[in-house]
């Protein structure tokens, strides 16, 4: 048996990045977001989409988790999932979230906050038809968050589908879709040396554009 002789407090790495101007952050951080995030593709194109998604439903109690980012632009962020899970659930409650991207390859981090609603019926439904079938399936599969019996139970489930839908499309189902978050805040984070790393604050200006700020790392 091998034990690890390093506590988690020695665990630590230097970073070495090139910091991060206001001059090259400029004043739109949507802008800056989609720059950082083509370099990322660059050097991870497998999990540049990953972002861990916190939500909290009525009770205040917060859960988070990674989901896959799928769509990008001036009205938001957007993801898909079950609307009967455990986030959807929440969503519907309180219908705020946050979401972070880490790109250690980059020393970058992003964090955004903001009002969360759900995508169109024609946007899930154009999604949900461009996924593979054996996703498609998992879809109607899967009751997300709900306790099943065994891996069995769930195997049967897409066993029964797969032979259901054998000669027809696999439509999109009704508690299946997409959430677009809308920003009101972004942070982009860029690690340096000494842990005295650049972080720059975005704040939705009410009268249109944003605020920007340089917070203390």
């Amino acid at each position: 048996m091998i034990v690890a002789t390093m506590s988690l407090a020695d665990l630590r790495r230097d970073y070495t990045a090139l910091g991060l101007t206001e001059a090259d952050a400029g004043d739109d951080p949507l802008d800056l977001f989609r720059r950082w995030f083509a370099q990322a593709l660059g050097v991870d194109p497998d999990d540049a989409n990953a972002m861990t998604l916190a939500t909290a439903g009525a009770a205040g109690r917060p859960s988070a988790r990674i989901v896959l980012l799928k769509g990008c632009d001036e009205r938001g962020l957007s993801f898909f999932t079950n609307y009967d899970s455990r986030k959807g659930y929440e969503l519907a409650e309180n219908p705020y979230a946050a979401l972070t991207f880490f790109w250690p390859a980059l020393d970058r981090q992003v964090r955004i906050e903001g009002r969360v609603e759900r995508t169109s019926r024609a946007e899930s439904e154009e999604y949900f038809h461009s996924r593979p079938r054996s996703s498609r399936i998992g879809a109607w599969a899967s009751a997300q968050s709900r306790p099943i019996a065994d891996r069995e139970e769930l195997e049967r489930a897409v066993a029964d589908l797969e032979a259901r839908y054998a000669n027809a499309e696999i439509p999109c189902p009704e508690h299946w879709g997409g959430f677009r978050l809308i920003p009101e805040t972004w942070e982009l984070w860029q690690g340096r040396p000494s842990r005295l790393h650049d972080r720059l604050h975005y704040t939705k200006d009410p009268a249109g554009g944003w605020r920007r700020e340089r917070l203390s790392p």
